[in-house]
């Protein structure tokens, strides 16, 4: 390199001929990382700072492309933003408590957790398995305690792993600012919300029928809840009327049929409704319905909300089959019958007369019904379902011998047909794969339905990014029926800080529960006693137990807003760090982590929990589909950072625009990658230059740049508006039809000119200038390209060691007029300010769903040439 009295130059020679990605890529981690680019200022006041409360990833298992894509959006925000000078906080944390770790844990260990099996010390499963003998297929049984160390040795192992894959592909997190769910300051801040929603009186504890997910034998909020088509059968049959078959009374109905798809909930039906304008069933309101083969004797009502076009316009009412026997359970006052246990199996149930002192379910013909229902037993719902089907082609069950022996009356089977297979949308837990059940239990609750109006006040004031995105929070908050759930029937989550006492008779006082001081936190009510108790009451009359259930994991991931600003912990940031500027997410979690979120910043702050809401789409394979891990994607990320390089991955995730699905095409990742060899080999053409620090004075180079000036503000204008996509697009344009393809080309003899001096020094300060200019705006993009060339001359020239240290390029380009020492200083100074509000204008909007199409076009006329082909 010289420096002399001209701009410093290099010698191409002394670089490599192509650039090693893998080798720079390490080494700018490691230089970025020594001049802590991506940390953030403590002191910094709320006004200078922009605040991304970024996504932790669920810490279970493999991360997808689609992490990669919506991450690098995240973080092309958050470079620019540190470059037109704010103070950017840019955390990381990991979602590592909650279902998807225990499964993980369960089938990686092949354990289960039970509550009253003894703790182990430095239990070692494979040595534990081994002594007991068991089969593959067989899992060991430990305590909560060891089950719970089993999840933080594999959550510590997929932290570590996510956190090397973000590290590689360059984002800039701060972490110091890490984080994990369910480490103690997470634990203490949300069961801190717990103790301040309970103090305002928005939880309550209730036995009530629950979504209810069996295979993991836990309750389960309706957000966690989504619709799949499922095959199924409609079954037609035939029920009894009492007052007619029993009672004869003339004028009445024998018998009626319904159509039903869950023919195995007839155990368990109270009621029969058909709507009160249907002719057909009028005669039977106010009657009772004989159930076949289980001979209960239940109401028949008229209801609005009967559906007189479905199955045969009469349903039987069932608890519980779905929400609409839930509600109707609770307006009717019914009988619960509840027939489904927690393992989603028939449980054991004893039926008995009518009128009888005896407990059980009454029944007209108790032993039959017994007889019956007791071959249901120990079955799962499925099988449950074909055995009844088979039972109700016997004319046994069939409510007409009600009137007498079998043998002496004239019956036929109660059911009707055959079954008629159709396909209809069934619930599942998210993460499950049985369909949902509602079981009475006990659990906690946050009011919500009361509070409707007022979180649609809330989510309007976020700006939602895209628009339309707000409307799906408007959507679901408006279509929401049940309170939240927040309590869970399993280990490796946030306790719920709670005890509750028990009586000298040893009946346990729920509605008495009481709850943890501030100081406790985080606490254990497992294994600390409750206030005012020893742990000699534990269990006893007069004394306590403590809750054993945990919260959903979205009660604590709905905090991060507040996680980051350390609420109620010493140290408090609320005021410089909330509410924060922006949550980047994805829109299938809208209904959950925007939406709970929203819930917690509005009950404990009132205020929103962020400003703006940045939406992404997923990624889809080619039968566009979303790459997910619950559905096993089979593309992991690694693999393509070794294969294409970091800048080439974010490349293709940075073309995807906001709200919107994109496929996963790994032609753009070569796309990428050509892009990252153009900027190497146009970095060390122009680098390579030699010349007096000169003024850009021919018309040629003026005209080049006030173009370049216009695709500087028209990328600023869309990063503005987060259309990354868009500025990406603007600004690859630019570099290759007009920088690299047209005016490289037309002033290259000049700029090695060794008569015009005047004209060469105005072509290397032009050159010099566009390069400079053109590696900021990339520099979000591909940093560690930008980066790689930055450091040839430009680091040594500025004093700033890094690009990303640098300001935005609105703080270097020469003024209209072309004034003394253009395209050299560092106008702006370090740093520069925010933006003021007239540089924030509207973007352009355009497709940026490819790449670049390259109208030449665009380019004024007097510089165009004839495209030269790209590499």
């Amino acid at each position: 390199m010289t420096t002399n009295n001209k701009v410093i130059s290099i010698n191409p020679r002394d670089l490599p001929r192509r650039f090693d990605v893998k080798e720079r890529e390490s080494y700018w981690r490691t230089q970025w990382d020594a001049l802590e680019i991506s940390k953030h200022d403590k002191s910094a006041s709320r006004e200078q700072s922009f605040v991304i409360d970024s996504p932790p990833p669920t810490a279970s298992g493999s991360l997808h492309p689609g992490h990669v894509f919506s991450y690098t959006h995240q973080d092309v925000i958050a470079r620019y933003r540190r470059m037109t000078g704010w103070n950017v906080v840019y955390p990381m944390g990991w979602d590592d408590n909650g279902l998807p770790t225990e499964r993980r844990v369960q089938n990686y260990f092949g354990v289960r957790a039970e509550p009253n099996v003894p703790y182990v010390e430095n239990l070692n499963v494979r040595k534990r398995r081994k002594e007991l003998n068991l089969d593959k297929d067989e899992q060991l049984v430990v305590s909560r305690e060891n089950f719970i160390e089993l999840c933080h040795i594999v959550t510590a192992e997929d932290e570590k792993t996510y956190k090397e894959l973000f590290n590689r592909l360059g984002f800039s997190i701060d972490w110091t600012e890490e984080y994990a769910t369910i480490d103690d300051r997470c634990r203490a801040i949300a069961q801190r919300s717990f103790l301040d929603l309970d103090e305002r009186g928005h939880v309550y504890t209730a036995e009530l029928p629950t979504m209810w997910d069996v295979d993991f034998q836990t309750a389960v909020a309706q957000a966690e809840v989504e619709d799949r088509p499922t095959p199924g059968a409609y079954h037609d049959i035939e029920f009894g009327v009492y007052e007619s078959l029993i009672e004869g009374e003339e004028g009445v109905p024998e018998s009626f049929v319904i159509s039903t798809t869950r023919p195995e909930m007839i155990p368990a039906c109270v009621a029969v409704t058909a709507h009160p304008d249907d002719e057909r069933f009028k005669p039977l309101f106010g009657k009772h319905a004989i159930t076949p083969g289980f001979f209960a004797k239940v109401p028949i009502f008229p209801s609005e909300k009967a559906d007189p076009e479905k199955g045969t316009g009469i349903l039987m009412l069932c608890t519980f089959g779905d929400d609409a026997d839930v509600e109707w359970w609770r307006t009717h006052d019914l009988e619960l019958r509840p027939m489904v246990a927690r393992n989603g199996e028939a449980a054991p149930r004893t039926f008995v007369p009518y009128n009888s002192n005896e407990l059980g379910w009454g029944s007209l013909d108790p032993h039959r019904a017994q007889f019956f229902y007791d071959q249901l037993l120990g079955m799962p719902l499925d099988d449950v379902r074909t055995k009844i089907v088979e039972q109700l082609s016997c004319p046994g069950t069939a409510a007409k011998t009600m009137q007498g022996p079998e043998d002496e009356v004239e019956t036929r089977n109660p059911l009707r047909s055959p079954p008629r297979p159709i396909e209809h949308v069934v619930r599942y837990y998210e993460k499950g794969s049985t369909p949902i059940e509602y079981i009475p239990s006990r659990q906690w609750f946050v009011r919500l339905m009361d509070k409707k109006p007022y979180l649609q006040e809330v989510g309007a004031k976020v700006q939602w990014l895209p628009e339309f995105m707000q409307k799906r929070y408007a959507d679901w908050t408006d279509g929401l029926g049940h309170d939240w759930a927040i309590s869970r029937q399993r280990y490796f989550g946030v306790a719920i800080p709670v005890w509750y006492p028990i009586d000298e008779n040893g009946d346990t006082q729920y509605d008495d529960y009481i709850v943890a001081t501030d100081d406790m936190l985080p606490v254990d009510p497992t294994l600390t006693p409750a206030p005012g108790y020893d742990e000699s009451q534990r269990g006893k009359p007069n004394g306590f137990i403590g809750e054993q259930d945990v919260f959903d994991t979205w009660f604590t991931s709905s905090m991060t807003p507040q996680i980051l600003a350390r609420w109620g912990e010493d140290g408090d940031r609320m005021s410089n760090l909330y509410p924060a500027d922006l949550r980047p997410q994805a829109h299938d979690i809208i209904r959950t982590w925007a939406f709970y979120t929203i819930v917690k910043s509005a009950l404990h702050n009132d205020d929103v929990p962020w400003h703006k809401a940045m939406i992404s789409g997923f990624i889809v394979d080619p039968d566009r589909k979303k790459m997910s891990k619950s559905r096993g994607a089979p593309v992991t990320p690694m693999p393509l950072v070794n294969q294409y390089g970091a800048d080439a991955v974010r490349y293709w995730a940075s073309n995807g625009r906001p709200g919107m699905d994109m496929a996963f095409d790994e032609t753009v990742f070569t796309i990428g990658g050509k892009l990252v060899t153009k900027l190497y080999n146009a970095g060390k053409f122009v680098l390579m230059q030699e010349a007096e620090h000169g003024e850009i004075t021919t018309e040629l180079d003026r005209a080049f740049v006030n173009d370049l000036r216009d695709t500087v503000q028209r990328a600023t204008n869309a990063l503005e508006n987060f259309e990354f996509a868009h500025a990406l697009q603007i600004t690859e344009t630019f570099f290759w039809d007009a920088f690299a393809d047209n005016y490289i080309e037309l002033v290259k003899r000049r700029a090695r000119s060794e008569t015009d001096e005047q004209g060469r020094a105005s072509a290397v300060a032009t050159l010099r200038l566009a390069l400079n200019t053109l590696l900021r705006l990339f520099a979000p993009f591909v940093p560690t390209i930008t980066d790689e060339i930055w450091s040839w001359t430009y680091a040594q020239e500025t004093n700033h060691p890094s690009i990303h240290q640098t300001p935005w390029p609105t703080t270097i380009l020469p003024s209209p007029s072309m004034g003394e020492g253009q395209g050299e200083g560092e106008r702006g100074g370090d740093g520069g300010p925010p933006l003021s509000q007239g540089e924030r204008g509207a973007s352009e909007r355009s497709d940026a769903s490819g790449v670049c199409p390259g109208r030449l076009g665009d380019i004024p006329p007097r510089y165009q040439l004839t495209p030269v082909a790209k590499p």
